[in-house]
Order: C-alpha cells, then structure tokens, then sequence
C-alpha cells in the first residue's frame, strides 16, 4: 500500500496531482470559509454588540489555531520527508508525537480560558455588554478548545500521506455540524434552549469534536502509511519533538502574529467606533471565502514539494510551484473583483446598519486591492515550510503585519478618518511580494537548482 501511494507522490503528472492532492482540502476550506461567515451571519442577528464580541475574541481564537497548525506544518514536513526517503520508522514517530504535543496544547489553552477569557476581552473593549458576550463565547471555545486541535493534528497526518480527500470528509463534516446547530443552539429551535452567544460557541466546539473523532477513525483504520501508538504517544522523543519544532516553531510564531495584528487593529479601530471593530470583524469572515482555499492549496502543495525533495526530483518541484502560484493569483483576484462590485451585498448578509455600509464599502474596496499579492506570497511560502526554511515565513510575516502594517495603521489613524485606515493593507502586501520574493529565489537557487 505505501508503494501505490509513493508512486502517486512521485510518478503521477504533476498538475493533476497537485489537484488530487489540493482539491479535497479547498473544498473542506472553503466549507470552513462558509461556516466562519454563517456563523457571524447569526450572531449579527442577535445584535451588533455580539457580532463585536466575536471580533474581539478572534485573537486568541487565532492564537490556538496557530499553535495547532504550526505544530501541524512540523509534522508534516517531517513526516512526508521521511516517507520521500523511505524511513517508515521516523514516519511513525512523527505521528505519534505529534499526538503527545495536541494534548499538552489543549491543556495549555484549557488553562487560558479558565482564567484568561475574561480579562483578554477587557483589554480590548470597556462596554459591559460587549464584554460579557466575548468573555461567555471565548471562555468555552477555549475550554473545549481539544476538538480543534486534535482535528487540526488528524488532518495534518491525513495530508502528510497524501489521503487528502479523508481530511476533507473529517473537516467538511465538522464545519457542517457547526452550521446545522448555530441557529439551533443561538435561537433555541426544536425545543433546545436559547443560549445565544454561548450557543454560537457551543455549536463551534460540537462540530470541532465530531470532525477530531472522524479524524482518528480515518488515520486509524484508512492510514496505512503511520500507526497511532497509545503507549509511543505516551513515550514522547525529545529528539523528534525538536525536528517537529524546528520546522513547527516559526510557522506558530507566524500565524500567532496574525493575533497581535487583529488584536492592535481592534485596538486602532475601537477608538473610532464599535462598528469599525464590528466591520474589521465582517472583513475577516468574507476574505476566508478567498484566503482558504488557497491556504489548502497549500496544504496539498507542501507534502508534494516535501515528498519530491526527499526525492531529489527537481523537475516536479519546478513544475508544481509554477502551477500552484498561478492557480493562487487566480484565486485571489477573483476575491478582489466582487470585493469591490459587490460590498454591499456581502455586507448585507450581515444585518449592516447604515453606519457599518458607510465604513465597510470602502474597507471591502481597499483591503481587496492586496489580494492578488497575498496569493502570490502563500504560494512562495511553502516552499519555505516544505524544505524546512520556515523562519524565512516568518521574516516576512513579521515584516508584513508588525513591521509595516500596524504602524501604517496608526500612523493613517492620525488623521481621524477611519476610511483611511485600510489603505494599511495594501501598503503592507507589497513590502511582503517583496521580501518574499527576494527569499524564495534564494532558496530555489541553494536547493532545488543543486538536485
């Protein structure tokens, strides 16, 4: 069996495999991109104060979402190279420890929201209510946070081998789950109580809990290139551990520093209004629609570069990427096209009262403008991931969210139109096809022109 699955890694052409491999997990994304805007299509139903609070609190959702993906990217660069070059033993002991490291995660995050829900979402905002509705929402999908990333880690280890349509089947479910019960558990329908903002987190931990149980089930009995080990997860390997951080490390602190930057920006635009948060907030939901899809894009693309890195075939390297970043750019500019005919649509699914349509026509219109650019850097990135480079990432993230971005915004703000702001965006996007352009041809050049 590992021998079918090493051929497709190697031997299928390239485009249909870089489909194979990436259509699965796009399509799971952009289910995941659909729940993430149903979901705050109902709390906006509720009231803009709890559309807010949901803003407010998608720092640290973010933060334990970067841990358990960072993790995740260790994980699969090792495993997939280690599969590449035939060593099965360090394939299994990836998997394992990968495992041992979901769990202390969740007990990490188990901790944060016992004792830290409540004081994150007072740093951010000082209206009671708000705060209430954030501290009730963050604190349970902190609490049960384990769901996620023990989905995260059993997708991680589905994609690793190549079986990417079960790792759609467990996160499609998932986020299925999640959107059936929204509207159940918010507004009490069919005889369960209302609970409101709790209920829009209950639905989200629930569906997060399903898709980690498919998940095991799938690498347990679908997974034939890894097997899970209770007693190796409970005999973890110091020295695997530090490969899996190695690669792991800088993709966490990356996507961690997209929480810093959403936690300033709800800082810069709360001093304007809670409708500038709010539509921060809107803004987010709708460009997971175009952002995910090409993030599981690359997802499919990492373990096909890692695999053929491991086997020295430069040809397929080459081929690959310049198939993935075209189809990316693609992407991306068909987001910013109905950003800028159709924002008051988007924004209407939203309940936007006349105040957020006045902010948030011109943030869509603005902000899209970089989208073309953004494809272009994910796709460059993950030959960085894949050929464990990570911290070239996460340079150019950092340059991108801290370096430029959130000054730019507080500079912007300086001048008292909100409107102004999201020009931050664009500006920051174009130092980052910089930076990243100027470390992708560095690396091809070191590595796969030397194959």
């Amino acid at each position: 069996m590992s021998e079918t699955r090493e051929n497709k890694m190697g031997v299928m052409p390239v485009k249909k495999l870089i489909i194979s491999m990436s259509l699965p997990m796009m399509i799971s994304m952009l289910v995941q991109a659909m729940y993430n805007v149903v979901d705050s299509v109902f709390v906006a139903r509720l009231s803009e104060d709890a559309l807010t609070a949901v803003t407010l609190a998608f720092p640290m959702q973010n933060l334990l979402i970067s841990f358990a993906s960072g993790t995740g990217v260790g994980i699969n660069a090792l495993l997939s190279k280690s599969l590449g070059e035939k060593r099965f033993d360090r394939a299994d002991e990836a998997a394992n420890n990968g495992l041992f490291l979901a769990i202390l995660t969740s007990v990490l995050f188990f901790l944060i929201g016992l004792f830290g829900a409540g004081p994150f979402i007072g740093t951010q905002i000082r209206d009671a209510v708000v705060q209430e509705y954030g501290t009730i929402y963050l604190r349970i999908c902190l609490c049960l946070s384990f769901g996620a990333i023990f989905q995260i880690t059993f997708e991680r280890l589905l994609q690793s081998t190549g079986r990417t349509f079960y790792s759609m089947i467990s996160q499609a479910t998932g986020a299925l789950i999640n959107i059936i019960f929204d509207p159940i558990l918010i507004f009490g329908l069919f005889g369960f109580p209302k609970m409101g903002v709790a209920g829009a987190a209950a639905a989200t931990v629930l569906g997060q809990m399903i898709a980690g149980c498919i998940g095991c089930f799938l690498n347990i009995r679908k997974n034939e290139d890894i097997h899970i080990s209770i007693p190796q997860i409970l005999r973890p390997s110091g020295e695997v551990i530090r490969k899996i951080y190695f690669v792991g490390a800088p993709s966490i602190l990356m996507m961690s520093i997209g929480s810093i930057m959403t936690y300033a920006m709800n800082q810069i635009l709360g001093a304007f209004s809670k409708t500038a948060t709010a539509v921060f907030g809107v803004y987010f939901k709708l460009q997971s629609f175009f952002f995910m899809p090409v993030f599981g894009l690359n997802n499919g693309l990492i373990p096909v570069l890692a695999y053929n890195y491991g086997a020295r075939r430069s040809d397929r390297i080459k081929e690959a990427l310049r198939f993935a970043m075209a189809l990316a750019v693609c992407i991306m500019l068909s987001g910013t096209v109905i950003f800028r005919l159709f924002p008051e649509t988007l924004l209407g699914m939203f309940n936007a009262s006349e105040d957020m349509l006045l902010i948030g026509v011109p943030a869509l219109k603005t902000i899209s403008l970089s989208f073309g650019l953004a494809g272009a850097c994910i796709a460059m990135g993950s030959i960085f991931q894949a050929f464990s480079y990570s911290y070239y990432s996460l340079i150019v993230s950092v340059g991108r969210q801290l370096v430029v971005l959130i000054p730019a915004a507080m500079f912007l703000s300086t001048f008292g139109d909100v409107n102004l702001i999201w020009w931050a965006f664009p500006i920051a996007e174009l130092m980052s096809v910089v930076l990243s352009t100027f470390f992708f041809l560095r690396l091809y050049n070191k590595t796969v022109k030397t194959l």
